[in-house]
């Protein structure tokens, strides 16, 4: 490619809108261009890396024997209330409808459309497993879109779904879409985890992550360096740090705390480590819509209590039994129940009976500070058993680094990541809904075992560029760089010999297969590099008539950008040397 012949179009400033390092790179190398909130042009530079993603990803898919086809974008909402999203998954579901008056969503997942294909083409055992994949538009109506393609609103994806027999099969598949996305993000050169995730809104029972590991991640990586054990807070387990509870030392007393609504502010007044003190959440649960036998009438409110230092997992805290779907309780609701606002809140001298579940190590302590649900003050030398019931005991809190690690010896480290693959075992969460059986062996109708796998093609630019950047821009890594080697000549337009050698290397490379720019724009060298080096091709070649008349050229690395003389005759040796470490 020649740049004559091709569109560069960098910036020397961000917009203002551009929160993070990947939305201020993309659009000032001229990968995207803003069309509206959430939704971009990918301008020639950015497609070719999405291309070059989609290419590794489809090459990954086929030889782990899935089979592509396409799904629209554009999906009836019968498909969705047979599966029960279309009432359950949200604002973020577009929903749109027809002249006639049908509805219809922009697909954000592909579960229901696959299920209904699968369900009409798969009538027995002999024709699974099976693992259908597409690659297409996506649109998720985001709140607040944001942080470029990295909280888009449309975005591609990659989507892939396996079929099987039982469960035993499944769990083959799932291993086998788990080692293909291990190669897939190898082969893109990026630094990355697999994680232990929660199922969230696609459902199912196993789950994993693949997580870029960059320090401007939005997720918490939660991992023990002596082991390969790696999972997301949301779901990371948090082992109690108190091995027993000690018997009580100290007598329960009121004790004034005025003005002092939060644990370190009480910790600090009365002269304790904050690890003494308790901190109180109140959640409610609303009656459902349309109740069943059996069903709570009315709103539930909870009391959960994490030590001090520690926060609640939200995630963790839905999956205790009656908490599901959960809310923070009112103002309202909390004087109702304790008599006071928020700030001096616990679990003695309660206005109305209800639910306490504490984390696994604030059921272990003893002699702790509280909320005495009276304005400025605090219960200290609280024991349970003596001074409150006992409680639900639950694993509710966010693991930190240095809590013992749950798989065994070692302690658990946190770093930063960005999601940009997810794998589920599903199950029959969709097939049962949606009846897609077949007949087994012994004649006998069953439901259809699934897997669903992602790829967030489009985030992956952004999680590549978080990963790989410094202050002069984009450092790709060689495998999805838009260009692998461009050519700079000095004096381009003045210069035969320079021309002559520049076009040399230009066919040269070509032909032995590297993915090669030639920039004949004949732009000042400043101009030159600071647009080459901005876009984050990995290998700069500098042709000028000095180094020519000794017969050399320089190569530059963008990573580092460490520059070498180097024989015009060896170029392409040494091209080759650089690309393979790159």
């Amino acid at each position: 490619m020649k740049a004559s012949a091709f569109h560069i179009s960098t910036l020397k400033e961000a917009p203002a809108d551009a929160e993070i390092i990947s939305h201020q790179l993309m659009t000032r190398a001229g990968l995207i261009k803003k069309l509206a909130g959430g939704i971009y042009n990918y301008m020639p530079m950015g497609l070719r890396v999405i291309r070059k993603i989609e290419r590794i990803i489809r090459e990954e898919m086929d030889g782990a024997g899935a089979v592509e086809l396409l799904m629209p974008v554009v999906q009836p909402a019968e498909l969705w209330m047979e599966s029960g999203r279309w009432e359950q998954y949200g604002p973020e579901l577009l929903r749109v409808k027809d002249r006639h008056g049908r509805d219809f969503i922009i697909q954000p997942t592909s579960e229901e459309v696959i299920t209904d294909i699968v369900r009409q083409e798969i009538r027995s055992y002999r024709q699974m497993p099976k693992n259908f994949y597409h690659i297409q538009t996506k649109f998720r109506d985001e709140r607040r879109p944001r942080f470029g393609v990295m909280r888009g609103r449309e975005f591609t994806m990659k989507d892939a779904y396996s079929f099987d027999r039982d469960r035993e099969s499944a769990l083959k598949s799932y291993q086998l879409m788990f080692d293909a996305y291990t190669r897939t993000f190898s082969r893109m050169g990026l630094k990355f985890r697999a994680v232990a995730a929660d199922t969230g809104s696609i459902g199912g029972s196993a789950s994993h992550e693949f997580q870029v590991m960059a320090d401007t991640g939005e997720d918490a990586i939660a991992y023990n360096p002596e082991s390969s054990y790696a999972a997301n807070v949301e779901l990371a387990e948090a082992l109690p740090l108190i091995a027993a509870r000690a018997a009580p030392a100290q007598a329960l007393t009121l004790t004034p705390t005025p003005g002092k609504a939060r644990c370190e502010d009480v910790a600090q007044l009365l002269g304790l480590p904050l690890e003494q003190t308790v901190k109180s959440l109140v959640l409610a649960v609303d009656p459902p819509a349309e109740p069943k036998p059996g069903d709570a009438k009315s709103v539930q409110v909870w009391l959960l209590l994490v030590r001090g230092d520690h926060d609640l997992n939200e995630i963790k805290a839905s999956k205790v039994p009656g908490l599901k779907g959960f809310r923070f309780a009112s103002e309202g609701e909390i004087l109702e129940y304790f008599g006071t606002p928020p700030g001096y809140l616990g679990p003695i001298n309660l206005l109305k009976p209800l639910n306490i579940v504490v984390d696994r190590t604030v059921a272990n302590m003893s002699d702790f500070v509280c909320g005495a649900n009276q304005a400025d003050h605090h219960f200290t030398g609280v024991n349970w058993g003596r001074d409150v019931p006992e409680p639900i005991v639950a694993d509710i809190r966010n693991v930190k680094a240095g809590d013992p690690a749950p798989d065994g010896p070692g302690v658990l480290a946190i770093e930063r990541g960005i999601e940009v693959g997810h794998v589920f075992y599903l199950g029959t969460k969709y097939s049962e809904a949606m009846k897609a059986q077949f007949i087994d062996d012994d004649g006998k109708s069953k439901v259809i075992e699934m897997g669903c796998y992602g790829i967030g093609v489009t985030r992956l630019l952004g999680a590549a560029i978080e990963q790989n950047h410094d202050p002069k821009g984009i450092i790709w890594p060689r495998a999805i760089a838009p260009f692998e080697v461009v050519i700079c000549p000095m004096s381009y337009g003045r210069s035969e010999a320079v021309r002559e050698a520049a076009h040399g290397l230009y066919d040269a490379l070509k032909q032995a297969g590297v993915d090669v720019m030639l920039d004949d724009r004949d732009e000042r060298p400043g101009v030159m590099f600071a647009d080459w080096e901005l876009v984050g091709v990995p290998v700069r070649l500098t042709v000028g008539d000095r180094g020519l008349k000794e017969g050399s050229i320089e190569l530059t690395e963008r990573r580092g950008l460490a520059t070498n003389t180097v024989p015009l005759a060896d170029a392409l040796a040494r091209v080759h040397e650089v690309l393979a470490r790159s």
